[in-house]
C-alpha cells in the first residue's frame, strides 16, 4: 500500500508527541505507527488522500504545546497494509538530537493535584505527557521510562491502563506514577514520610524555620519570605550578608501585589518554564527588606513542582506566607545539592530539616535566572527550563566539538553539525567539587546527546580549573582568548557570523599580552580578532583580594593620577575615607614594587573602584555588589532628574590601540566628589561618560575597518543602564546592534562562542 514515512525533527520526545500523534492519527483514520528513533520522531501512515492532507496539517499546527517542530521530511514507499495505528517501541538511530528541558507542572495536572475525588490528590509528584522533570532524569535516548531514573518505580494497575490507552492524559507519558506506585517524600534522619513530612515542613517554614527541600534540579534552602528573623537567620548561616536571595511566590495574584509586572512578564513567570524573573519590588511590598537589601528588584519565580504547590496549599491545619525564600542548597562556590549524602553533609547546620524524596536527580539543574529589557528576556543564568535546547548556528555539517566555558559561572557547550547545545549552569571553579561537577555532566551530556568530540576548547588562561578538566579529556586542545570568545558567543546566538565591532566589557579575562583584559573593543570575526582599543590600562593591585576590595583599585588610580606623589595621595584617600593609613602605607609598598600586582583594563574593577570613590561600596562581600550599588544610584538619579544624552568622547591614541580615557574620567569623579558632588549623580555621569567613550571607540573602529555591526557582550552589559546607554547611541550613529537575550552575556555564555571557534577551526582546516 502506497505509505508515507514522515520523519519529525525538534523537541518531539518527552512532550506528549506521541500520544498526539496517534490522537490524530484515529481521527483522520490513518493506520501505521509511531515510534522514537532516538534522533527523531518516525510515522509510518496510509490512509486515504483527504485524511492523509487533514493529518498532516494537524500534525505541523495543533502539535503538543511543549513540543518543538525544527524539520519534518516526508517520502512514500510501498508497504503491507497495516490494520490500526500504534506507538511502537522506540529503535536507536543516529542522528540530531533533541533533548527537551525539564517542564513545570501544568494546568491540568495543578487542577488535579487538588481535586479531592481525582486519585492523584496531593500527589508531589503528579505529571502527564505535557509536564514534569525530563533532562534531569534522563539516562539515555530514546526517552522512555526504563532510561530514566523513574525505571525505578514499577507502574501500579491503574497508571499502566492510563500509559497504555489512548483515551486518557497520560497515554505514553513516561514519568506516570500515584500514590500507590511512585516515588514518596521523606525527612532525611527523621521518620515521617508522605503526608507526615510535607505537614512537618510546613509548620517549621510557618513557625520562621529553615527548611531544605529537593526539587527538580537539587535542593533548596527555604524559608518565610515575609518574615524578618527567618531571612536574617538564613543570610547569617549561609554567611551571606547582601547577595539577593530569589523568592517563589504562591500565583501570579501574590507577585502583582508584591512587584510591579511589565507587559509581557506575566507570561515569562507562568509559561512552562517558571525562570526566576528579576522585578521592581513595589515601596509596600510584603517581602522581608532582608530578602534583597538595598535592591530596587527581587528574584521571583512561582512554583513549578508539584511539590513547590503543596508548600503553599495543603489540607492541614498550618498556615503559610505566601511568599518563600528559595535558594539555592549549596555552600557558596559549590554546586548545587543533588543527593540526599550532599545535602546531609553540605548542609548540617544550615536547615532544620531535609525534606526529600526517592526519585534520583542523574543531572543537576539551577533554576534559570532573567531579567527582561525591551520586551524580551534577558537571561543570566541559563539552567532548568531551558538548557539543553541547542542554537542553531551557520553550518559545521560533520564537526563535534566540546568547549568547557569559563571558571565562573560555568556553563559547557556540545556542538555537533550546526546544533551547539548549552549545559545547564555548573557553577565557580574555585570549588573542587564544582570541578568534579563539570567532569560528571560533561560525561553524562556528551554520553546523552551520542557525541564524539574531536577537539576541546578552553579559556586561554594557563591555572583556570576548566583549562585542567580540557586537558585531561585525552582530544587535542584550542584555546581562545576569553573576549574574543565573547563577542562569538553573541554572534552565534544571533547566527550572525559575519565580521563585527565587538565591544566586551566585563571583570577578568587573559589578554595575549598576558595582562588582565577586561574592557575590550575587538575587530572579530570566526577566523580571529584584532584588539583595537581598551580602557586607559591601570595596576591591579594585591591580587585576588582587588576582585573583592575596590577600595585596592580606587587607592591605585588616584597614586597613579597624582604621579606618585605620596603625601597629596594620602590627603584624598582620607578625605574620601578609603582606608586605614596602615592598609594604604601597604598600597604604596605593592605600587613602588609592583608586588602581586598586574597591569589591568578590566572594567569590572574600574566599577568597582568608582563605586568606592564614590562612597558608595568599598568592598563587595559578593560578585559585582559594588557595580550593581553604582547602577543603582546612577538610575535612582536618573529616575528623579532625567538623563543626558550621550556624546561620543574623544580617544587617545597610544602605541598600536586607542584608548577610552577611563583614567581621565575617575579623576573629574574624585575631584567633583571631593566638591561635595552627590554620589548618585556622579554615578550617572559615570555611566553616560562611559558609553560616550564606548561610542567614539565603534566609530573609530568603523573607520579602521569599514564595519558597522557591533556586538556588545561581558558581564557588565547586565547592567541594563550601560546597555540601554550604549544600545540606543549606537543605533543612533547608523550601527546595527548585536546583544544578547537567550545566551547570558556573563561568563554563562562563552563556552557557546567557544564552541563555535572551534567547529569554525576543524572546518577550515579541512
Amino acid at each position: 500500500m502506497n505509505t508515507q514515512i514522515i520523519r519529525v525533527f525538534g523537541i518531539v520526545q518527552g512532550v506528549g508527541f506521541r500520544p498526539f500523534v496517534s490522537r490524530i492519527a484515529q481521527e483522520y483514520h490513518i493506520k501505521g505507527q509511531v515510534r522514537n528513533k532516538g534522533s527523531y520522531v518516525e510515522i509510518v501512515a496510509q490512509g486515504i488522500a483527504a485524511d492523509m492532507t487533514g493529518f498532516r496539517y494537524a500534525l505541523e499546527h495543533n502539535a503538543p504545546e511543549r513540543s518543538a517542530i525544527l524539520k519534518l521530511d516526508a517520502v512514500w514507499e510501498e508497504r503491507p497494509a497495516c490494520a490500526a495505528f500504534e506507538i511502537a517501541a522506540s529503535t536507536k538511530e543516529k542522528g540530531d538530537i533533541f533533548v527537551s528541558p525539564d517542564i513545570a507542572i501544568c494546568d491540568a495536572c495543578k487542577k488535579e493535584l487538588f481535586d479531592k475525588t481525582n486519585r492523584r490528590y496531593l500527589h508531589p509528584f503528579i505529571n502527564c505527557t505535557a509536564c514534569g522533570p525530563r533532562l534531569t532524569i534522563l539516562d539515555a535516548m530514546p526517552y522512555d521510562r526504563e532510561r530514566t531514573s523513574m525505571g525505578e518505580f514499577p507502574m501500579c494497575d491503574a497508571c499502566r491502563y492510563e500509559y497504555t490507552h489512548a483515551e486518557t492524559r497520560r497515554y505514553d507519558a513516561q514519568p506516570v506514577c500515584c500514590q500507590d506506585c511512585g516515588p514518596e517524600v521523606y525527612l532525611i534522619g527523621r521518620g515521617e514520610r508522605r503526608r507526615e513530612a510535607i505537614t512537618a515542613v510546613r509548620r517549621i517554614l510557618s513557625d520562621g524555620g529553615i527548611a531544605a527541600v529537593k526539587g527538580i534540579g537539587g535542593f533548596h534552602l527555604c524559608c518565610d519570605g515575609t518574615c524578618d528573623a527567618a531571612v536574617r537567620r538564613l543570610r547569617n548561616l549561609k554567611r551571606r550578608p547582601v547577595k539577593p536571595f530569589a523568592v517563589m511566590m504562591k500565583d501570579l495574584q501574590t507577585v502583582h501585589a508584591a512587584c510591579v509586572v511589565e507587559a509581557g512578564q506575566d507570561e515569562i513567570l507562568d509559561g512552562h518554564q517558571k525562570p526566576i524573573l528579576l522585578l521592581q519590588k513595589k515601596e509596600n511590598s510584603p517581602l522581608s527588606a532582608y530578602v534583597a537589601p538595598d535592591n530596587p528588584k527581587a528574584g521571583v519565580m512561582l512554583p513549578y513542582t508539584p511539590l513547590h504547590l503543596l508548600l503553599f496549599t495543603y489540607d492541614d491545619e498550618v498556615e503559610m506566607p505566601d511568599c518563600l525564600v528559595m535558594t539555592s542548597a549549596n555552600e557558596s562556590g559549590a554546586p548545587i545539592c543533588r543527593t540526599d549524602a550532599e545535602a546531609v553533609q553540605e548542609l548540617d547546620g544550615l536547615c532544620d530539616v531535609i525534606l526529600s524524596h526517592n526519585r534520583d536527580i542523574r543531572l543537576r539543574a539551577d533554576d534559570s535566572v532573567m531579567d527582561f529589557y525591551d520586551g524580551k528576556p534577558e537571561m543570566i543564568r541559563r539552567s532548568r527550563g531551558y538548557a539543553p535546547l541547542p542554537f542553531f548556528v551557520g553550518d559545521f555539517s560533520g564537526e563535534q566539538v566540546l568547549a568547557m566555558g569559563g571558571e565562573l559561572k560555568n556553563t559547557f557547550c556540545i556542538g555537533k553539525n550546526n546544533l551547539f547545545y548549552v549545559s545547564p549552569y555548573i557553577g565557580d571553579m574555585a570549588d573542587i567539587r564544582t570541578v568534579q561537577a563539570l567532569r560528571q555532566s560533561v560525561r553524562r551530556m556528551t554520553a546523552l546527546l551520542e557525541a564524539r568530540p574531536s577537539v576541546v576548547i578552553c579559556d586561554m588562561h594557563p591555572l583556570y580549573n576548566t583549562t585542567a578538566v580540557a586537558q585531561d579529556m585525552g582530544l587535542p586542545i584550542l584555546q581562545v582568548q576569553h573576549h574574543y570568545a565573547h563577542i562569538l558567543s553573541c554572534m552565534a546566538e544571533n547566527n550572525y557570523l559575519n565580521p563585527v565591532i565587538g565591544v566586551t566589557f566585563d571583570g577578568t579575562g587573559y589578554g595575549t599580552d598576558g595582562t588582565i583584559w577586561g574592557s575590550e573593543i575587538l575587530a572579530a570575526g570566526l577566523d580571529g580578532f584584532r584588539r583595537l582599543a581598551s580602557a586607559a590600562p591601570f595596576w591591579q593591585l594585591g591580587g585576588d583580594a582587588s576582585a573583592r576590595e575596590g577600595w585596592r583599585i580606587a587607592v591605585a588610580l588616584i597614586y597613579a593620577g597624582m604621579a606618585g606623589h605620596k603625601e597629596k595621595t594620602a590627603e584624598v584617600v582620607r578625605s574620601l575615607d578609603l582606608c586605614s593609613r596602615e592598609e594604604l602605607q601597604a598600597q604604596f609598598f605593592l605600587a613602588d614594587h609592583r608586588i602581586n600586582s598586574v597591569m589591568s583594563t578590566s572594567a569590572g574593577r574600574l566599577f568597582d573602584a568608582v563605586s568606592a570613590i564614590l562612597g558608595l561600596c568599598r568592598a563587595s562581600t559578593f560578585e559585582g555588589q559594588a557595580a550593581m550599588e553604582l547602577q543603582f544610584a546612577a538610575q535612582a538619579w536618573k529616575q528623579a532628574h532625567g538623563g543626558t544624552p550621550v556624546v561620543p568622547i574623544a580617544l587617545r591614541r597610544e602605541g598600536p590601540r586607542w584608548f577610552l580615557p577611563t583614567d581621565e574620567l575617575v579623576r573629574s569623579l574624585m575631584q567633583e566628589r571631593l566638591d561635595g558632588t552627590p554620589a548618585a549623580q556622579l554615578a550617572y555621569v559615570f555611566h553616560q561618560q562611559l558609553a560616550g567613550m564606548i561610542v567614539a571607540a565603534c566609530e573609530q573602529a568603523r573607520s579602521d575597518t569599514g564595519l558597522d555591526t557591533v556586538a556588545l557582550s561581558g558581564g557588565v552589559f547586565q547592567n541594563q543602564l550601560l546597555l540601554r546607554l550604549c544600545d540606543k547611541a549606537l543605533q543612533t550613529h547608523a550601527f546595527h546592534v548585536l546583544r544578547h537575550s537567550m545566551i547570558p552575556s556573563n561568563d554563562g555564555g562563552i563556552a557557546l562562542g567557544q564552541a563555535v571557534y572551534g567547529a569554525a577551526a576543524l572546518q577550515k582546516k579541512e
